[in-house]
């Protein structure tokens, strides 16, 4: 589903905005470095691989998928893209998910959308719940959502299928407070 109202990114040479079909071939050109998608269950080789993601962001039911573009204000360029799927209008829940090229690595961008695309989530799509899934071994972003309020749920083994083989994942969510 489209966000025509993103937050906005509170932090200087960043902006959100809604995740474009333009934006396919920048996107799949950090999603094919090895070491971008080595501690993630990435598994896209062409452009057509993404064409699905696309097909789901633009449509008009409630609990489809929902991503915005992370944008190098000064270059225009992408530089990741951060968003929610397993939505759950029902349990007013969802599960966030967030990616950076290497370049954009290291400078605290990943924490700070998460934090503020979480929060804008609890006030302007009503979750009460967002929750992340890190694969085992992918420390860095475990970092990332701890930095970002989340906390810790437990081990989900054999969680997601990675590259073909399942993969163990760890729960991590922030709650509205009661």
């Amino acid at each position: 589903m489209r966000i025509e109202h993103p937050p906005d990114s509170g932090m200087s040479g960043i902006e959100l905005r809604q995740l474009e079909r333009t934006d396919l071939e920048s996107w799949l050109e950090y999603l094919t470095i090895p070491e971008v998608i080595e501690h993630t269950s990435w598994a896209v080789q062409k452009p057509e691989d993404l064409l699905p993601l696309f097909a789901s962001y633009e449509s008009d039911a409630s609990s489809s998928p929902r991503r915005l573009a992370i944008i190098d204000a000064s270059s225009g360029r992408l530089a990741g893209t951060i968003g929610f799927h397993t939505i759950s209008d029902v349990n007013r829940s969802a599960e966030i998910a967030y990616d950076l090229a290497p370049t954009y690595w290291g400078r605290g961008i990943a924490t700070a959308m998460c934090r503020r695309v979480t929060e804008w989530a609890f006030v302007n799509l009503g979750y009460i719940r967002v929750q992340a899934t890190v694969l085992e071994t992918n420390r860095a972003s475990e970092q990332v959502l701890q930095k970002a309020l989340f906390k810790y749920e437990g081990l989900l083994q054999s969680y997601r299928m990675v590259r073909g083989h399942p993969g163990n994942f760890k729960m991590y969510a922030r709650i509205v407070a009661p």
